[in-house]
């Protein structure tokens, strides 16, 4: 496969006049009719970093991503880009561009008029047009589609010319809206990498919205996790990942084992939780005080169990039966049931010695570390597991 560096672009010349592409927003909120669609939000976007709004339909993130990009006003809060309060000015005015998930290309243009549309309208001189437009293509590959017509590109193809739309014009922050929801699985994660390869090499600030968190924790510096207009949770990939500050961005952010129990004890760095079926061991505090006999939710990731056709060592165990082996690419997910009819799932490399006959009486155990509580009012809606 081709890769970029296999196009000679000069990406200094590319960049050079873009404005530093810092993005704040303080106190934003959206409403429709009575109802916050966005409430009181603080979000500081950093010059040229890859930032993704995470989570499910409704919480709020493509209303903020139209905030930004000019498409709706905010009813309170202000926005601002690269220092300079936005207003109510409209997209034309502002130093964004927008991807959206429908690329909206013109059927009856060629690819090179597609990508140079907007810089008649920049009022930028003919004489720069053509140099423009052939390094917009050549960042995104595509310099030898561009006497074809849209209709005689594939999706991929039409995603990239998108692109090249959109970063013609040489803004200061580029808006993704899931522009790459209509792709096949594998398509979608070559251009996942090859979108961050971009970005890196014209440190042009990307604001990307999904739902899906694999793209998100592929591509982002930092992942922003919302939940009904608000942010739950900011930081890098591996911060929300390994330390998850509530429930509802646990079950988002990969998979988790969830335990509704009681708390049994609560001292110092242990807490002990009984669940239905087991109890659970926890070796680092929880975020909030749990105090004891309060209802709280455990979470243990799938990659953190050991499931053994014997004993096992620790605090964490719990007996079940094995209900199912998949392969799945280099690791095994393993499906286990307990007698009470909680449903374990752990995941292993493949090549370790793990029981694979269905119907296998087994034990399940995990490190006190891989333990998380969180409140049961932490959990409105705990995420997919």
């Amino acid at each position: 496969m081709t890769t970029t560096a296999d196009t000679e672009i000069d990406f200094a010349s590319i960049t050079s006049s873009s404005a530093p592409g810092q993005v704040t927003l303080s106190g934003v909120s959206k409403l429709y009719g009575k109802n916050y669609a966005v409430r009181s939000l603080d979000l500081d976007i950093k010059a040229g970093e890859f930032i993704s709004l995470l989570g499910p339909s409704g919480c709020g993130k493509t209303t903020t991503l139209r905030m930004i990009g000019g498409f709706e006003y905010p009813d309170e809060g202000e926005i601002s880009i690269s220092g300079t309060v936005m207003h109510d000015l409209p997209p034309h005015k502002r130093p964004v561009n927008t991807v959206f998930q429908a690329y909206a290309l013109f059927p009856h243009m060629s690819v090179t008029k597609n990508v140079a549309y907007g810089l008649g309208y920049a009022k930028v001189p003919k004489s720069e047009i053509g140099t423009r437009v052939g390094d917009a293509l050549g960042m995104v590959r595509m310099k030898h589609l561009a006497d074809r017509m849209p209709a005689q590109l594939s999706g991929g193809q039409q995603q990239r010319i998108a692109l090249a739309r959109a970063l013609v014009n040489r803004p200061s922050v580029l808006l993704l809206d899931e522009p790459m929801s209509a792709l096949d699985r594998k398509l979608r994660e070559e251009m996942q990498i090859e979108l961050k390869l971009l970005q890196q090499q014209l440190g042009t600030t990307f604001v990307f919205v999904t739902h899906d968190q694999e793209e998100a924790m592929t591509m982002s510096d930092r992942i922003a996790v919302m939940n009904g207009g608000s942010i739950e949770q900011i930081g890098s990939p591996a911060e929300v990942y390994d330390n998850p500050v509530s429930a509802y961005v646990a079950g988002f952010i990969g998979q988790q084992n969830f335990f509704d129990g009681t708390v049994r004890r609560a001292a110092g760095h242990e807490t002990v939780v009984d669940f239905r079926g087991g109890t659970l061991a926890g070796s680092t505090p929880a975020a909030t005080l749990l105090e004891t006999g309060s209802r709280v939710i455990g979470a243990v990731r799938p990659e953190n169990v050991s499931v053994t056709s014997g004993s096992a060592e620790g605090p964490n165990q719990v007996s079940a039966t094995l209900m199912g082996v998949s392969q799945l690419g280099s690791y095994l997910q393993v499906v286990t049931l307990t007698a009470e009819g909680v449903k374990i799932l752990a995941r292993t490399s493949r090549g370790l010695d793990v029981p694979t006959t269905v119907g296998t009486p087994v034990t399940c155990s995990w490190p006190a570390s891989a333990v998380k509580l969180y409140p049961t009012t932490d959990t409105s809606s705990a995420g997919p597991s």
